[in-house]
């Protein structure tokens, strides 16, 4: 097995990988392109974990049926798109220079094997490397809490990540949908996180691949967990999609919960842990953002930058809290909007009744 590994990262190194570093004038400074093919063959394998495991349990055991997948296929677009292509790349051709122009990392010195981070202030790790990936991946997982409450809390940032949470056919293939825009938002705060600590890009890379594929796992339409101990430590189907479902008009800040990655410990810890509510729809309450559940990959990427445009230049985009969008784009506070006004519409028609006041539906997360 050893040796088809290497010879396929062999065969991607010679006729793929080094061909397109020169081509983009990076070869000198994106690392070994052994480990960028290692880390591309690793996105193939997810892929194939997707298709092969991930979707054929839907089938068997659904949290929701569906008699048509069709708003499901974008997102396969999605995660095709992420992983086997801007994952690999924000890694390698963004990290790995930023990594050496700083002076961290191995490749900035030769036969150095960490210059920086947690493995220069305690050196007992250098023995000890998985506990060191271990302690790499806590830092991560924590990193992405707090950042992904922070995408939820501030206004313009919502507009971009609202686009994720905008699909009602939530499945395996919908972790990857989102905004470009905020995904390098979002890979620019783990980036400076991991350099500050001193993660190597492959290492980078591979904390990445476990998070996607653990979320690939939550996003899954099936209706089965982890069981009563296990879910308090780890994210699984149940807990995710309850940070997923749309806002109960009989209790509207429910929604407001389980914002965990892989592990469900700091939604424990921080209060926002939501368990024992029974499957529920997915998507968002606002008009606004539920059209792009019409909309292909370029309008649904514009859809979302000119609501973070609209918002970012506004007071309203600064304020924390729950907003909808109007017709221009704008964050308007939903805390005195009608949570019972939740007409979905045809999915390429945001012009639905506002609520009382001027306000659209608040949106659910």
């Amino acid at each position: 097995m050893l040796l088809i590994w290497s010879s396929l990262v062999d065969a991607l190194t010679a006729h793929a990988i080094v061909p397109f570093l020169a081509l983009v004038h990076l070869d000198g400074l994106a690392g070994d392109p052994r480990e960028i093919a290692g880390a591309v063959l690793i996105a193939i394998a997810q892929v194939l974990v997707i298709a092969c495991v991930l979707r054929p349990l839907e089938t068997f055991a659904p949290a929701e049926p569906w008699t048509d997948r069709g708003l499901t296929r974008i997102d396969r677009t999605y995660t095709l798109v992420m992983l086997l292509g801007l994952n690999p790349l924000f890694a390698y051709l963004v990290l790995t220079p930023l990594a050496n122009a700083f002076g961290g990392g191995a490749s900035a010195v030769p036969d150095a094997t960490a210059t920086s981070g947690l493995a220069h202030w305690l050196p007992w790790f250098d023995h000890h490397p998985l506990v060191l990936f271990l302690v790499y991946y806590v830092i991560y997982d924590f990193t992405y809490y707090w950042m992904h409450r922070t995408q939820h809390w501030i206004p313009w940032w919502w507009a971009l990540h609202s686009m994720h949470h905008s699909q009602r056919q939530m499945s395996c293939w919908t972790n990857d949908r989102g905004s470009y825009v905020d995904g390098f938002l979002q890979s620019m705060v783990l980036a400076t996180v991991g350099l500050a600590i001193g993660v190597e890009p492959e290492e980078f890379a591979l904390l990445m691949f476990i998070g996607e594929l653990a979320q690939n796992f939550s996003h899954a339409n099936v209706r089965f967990g982890f069981g009563r101990i296990a879910e308090k430590m780890f994210v699984d189907p149940k807990f995710h999609r309850l940070h997923h479902m749309r806002v109960d008009p009989e209790r509207p800040r429910l929604h407001d919960c389980n914002y965990g990655q892989v592990l469900s410990l700091w939604d424990v810890l921080f209060g926002t842990a939501l368990y024992g509510e029974p499957p529920r729809a997915t998507g968002v309450g606002d008009p606004m953002v539920d059209a792009d559940n019409g909309r292909g990959v370029v309008a649904m990427q514009w859809g979302a930058f000119r609501r973070f445009w609209g918002a970012l230049w506004t007071r309203a985009g600064w304020i924390p809290g729950d907003v909808a969008f109007d017709d221009h784009h704008r964050p308007v506070p939903t805390a005195h909007s009608d949570p019972h006004l939740d007409d979905r519409g045809p999915p390429s028609d945001p012009a639905n009744v506002l609520s009382e006041g001027g306000k659209r539906p608040s949106h659910s997360t």
